[in-house]
């Protein structure tokens, strides 16, 4: 039996006959014109693990005859492996429950000969908790995770001793979200670890995504006490070695990389010279600015501020695009060195998208009176809201010089394209956040679901447009690609809103510490629009009432707010209205040319709306109801 190596969902469709995988023998198959139709996904049923040792072993190695006849140039979308491992299960006359497992071993052996070439003082090795002997375990967790005592109870230590001798990084924990921070900062290249089915579908996405070379061994079950693995396809794992070097899968990484490392320090300051040439904060011992010049105090609080925290999205969106339009080449295996050559011009314009969403996260922080950003004190909490208000003017005005300066190296007319691009952005912004303030500070709190489409349109998709019109801009004529990045960016930022306020009913582990801060805070939400107009007049009185109701405890009314919001079927519609969204900003892509852009359109859309795969709101509601903030973005 054949079965599709690509379909409609995520794959690449050929002008000929669409691509196959045999078994045995037949011609590997070749990936172009990558087009895509997007679903949610339902997970829950897909994690069954095979019952004997002698089916695992038989299935990994048809994976393995699979895998060696694929293009190891791309990566390999989580859609392509569906479908695959799907196609192996119906020949193999297996249920459909052993798909989330048969993925993982897929994912493993397309990436083995990448990860055995890869020097192991370069891999990282992570471990879960739960491998530990639950009674009795003497080891106490830490900010990086389980610091395993290596008593000898369990195979943590076993396989930690392995490791730690060929030289991996080892971390012990489940889906830590520094993990990917480790890989953007440089210090691996390369992921292998042992996991449940439900960390390893939750972690291993945004890996593949970006190209990043992982194994994973899963964990018999999921139950998280005492659970076993495979142990010999562990140590077999972490022993891979060979000297040859293997065929190299396109990757982000050098891109991300390099959008992270324009805010440490010593590059910040290269890229832009602080005009008062004073301290860093991190050199007066603690006593902050008052030991600083008072004219290089603001300087000295921006400088730390730009080098703290966030995922720097925006940058990296503004070098990805540009090299796309000009060759791709840092997606190849010695991106790095192609990277290293961009001109440090380009490196500022997509500096300036950085300033400009830090002063933006200032001043929201003053507007909404946050405490914490980037798990410190917002700037208004630790030197006064006037001084905040100042320091995120003054990153403004350095997110334009960045560029304006710029005209000997880009040009006069690029220059000014760029500049009147992100001056229309940035009022765009400021009408969203206005929009917001005014609704959120008058008595009456009704919304209609246009209204508040029209504020996430204005309040998010500027700055994609934004970072997405500098890279295009700085390659090269943009003309042919204005309208597309608007519609694009339009419906990207809408979809990203909507789930952002899907997070905030299921315990945001991003940006909140528990569900209902923005129904409490009051910000005009869709879900709270779609509630609304979908309720009957008594329901919806009670909805207006329930805000203002501050003699109510915040639990009864979370939890009140959300009873409603179910009565509503708010959660679906939402999530409808994401899949419209993205499927729009979908068919954009798929007419975007080159295929090296319209790859990356296609990355952003699974990154940036990335859901939740199974949602679950009811299940938060037993957390206590704070509205501290601890913002990542």
């Amino acid at each position: 039996m054949r079965f599709l190596l690509v379909g409609e969902e995520r794959g690449f469709i050929l002008a000929t006959a669409p691509p196959t995988i045999q078994l045995e023998d037949g011609p590997a198959p070749v990936a172009s014109e990558p087009k895509r139709r997007s679903r949610r996904r339902k997970t829950a049923h897909l994690k069954l693990v095979p019952e004997t040792r002698e089916l695992r072993n038989s299935m990994r190695a048809k994976c393995a005859v699979i895998t060696a006849k694929l293009d190891k140039s791309l990566p390999l979308s989580k859609d392509d492996m569906e479908r695959i491992a799907r196609g192996l299960l119906d020949e193999l006359g297996m249920a459909e429950g052993y798909v989330g497992w048969t993925m993982v071993v897929l994912a493993s052996e397309f990436y083995r000969d990448q990860i055995a070439a890869i020097p192991p003082e370069r891999r990282l090795f992570l471990l879960p908790h739960c491998l530990k002997h639950a009674e009795g375990c003497p080891a106490d967790y830490d900010e990086f995770g389980l610091a395993c005592k290596e008593c000898g109870a369990c195979s943590i230590a076993d396989f930690r001793g392995i490791a730690d001798e060929m030289g991996y990084k080892v971390l012990v924990a489940e889906g830590s979200p520094i993990v990917l921070k480790i890989i953007v900062s440089g210090y691996v290249d390369a992921i292998v670890g042992v996991a449940c089915l439900n960390v390893l579908e939750k972690a291993i996405d945004k890996l593949l995504l970006a190209g990043i070379p992982c194994m994973a061994v899963p964990l018999l079950s999921s139950d998280c006490r005492n659970t076993s693995v495979d142990e010999d396809w562990v140590s077999e794992m972490v022993s891979l070695q060979q000297a040859e070097a293997a065929p190299q899968t396109r990757s982000y990484v050098h891109l991300m990389r390099a959008a992270s490392q324009m805010f440490e320090p010593d590059e910040l300051d290269r890229l832009a010279p602080r005009a008062r040439g004073g301290k860093r904060l991190a050199e007066v011992n603690g006593q902050g600015v008052a030991r600083l010049d008072p004219l290089a105090g603001t300087e000295a609080i921006v400088y730390d501020f730009l080098a703290k925290g966030g995922k720097h999205s925006r940058p990296f969106i503004t070098l990805a695009v540009y090299d796309a339009l000009t060759g791709g080449k840092g997606t190849q295996p010695d991106g790095a060195e192609h990277i290293a050559a961009f001109p440090d011009a380009i490196r500022r314009a997509a500096m300036s998208i950085e300033t400009f969403h830090k002063a933006s996260l200032v001043h929201d922080d003053i507007e909404d009176d946050d405490a914490f950003r980037y798990g410190e004190e917002t700037i208004h909490r630790k030197y006064g809201v006037p001084t905040a208000i100042n320091v995120g003017d003054y990153m403004i005005g350095l997110g334009y010089r960045l560029v304006s300066r710029e005209t000997k190296e880009l040009g006069s007319d690029v220059v000014a394209g760029i500049l009147n691009n992100l001056a229309e952005a940035h009022m765009k912004l400021s009408e969203g956040q206005g929009c917001e303030l005014l609704w959120r500070d008058a008595k009456d709190k009704r919304l209609k679901p246009l209204d508040a489409l029209k504020i996430y349109a204005l309040k998010t998709s500027p700055a994609f447009e934004a970072a997405l019109y500098s890279g295009v801009r700085a390659a090269g004529p943009a003309d042919d690609y204005v309208e597309p990045i608007r519609l694009f960016a339009r419906n990207m930022g809408v979809a990203f809103q909507i789930l952002n306020d899907l997070k905030d009913w299921q315990g945001d582990s991003d940006n909140k510490m528990s569900v209902g801060c923005d129904t409490l805070g009051g910000r005009p939400t869709l879900l709270w629009a779609l509630a609304l107009e979908g309720l009957p007049d008594a329901e919806r009185e009670e909805l207006l009432s329930l805000v203002s109701d501050e003699a109510a405890s915040a639990d009864y009314r979370v939890t009140r707010v959300h009873q409603l919001y179910e009565q509503a079927d708010v959660f679906e519609q939402a999530h409808r209205l994401v899949d419209k969204h993205q499927q729009r900003a979908e068919s954009i892509a798929d007419e975007i040319e080159p295929e090296e852009l319209r790859r990356l359109f296609y990355y952003l859309i699974d990154t940036v709306l990335e859901r939740p795969t199974e949602p679950t709101p009811l299940e938060v509601l037993s957390q206590p109801v704070t509205q501290l903030s601890v913002g990542s973005m």
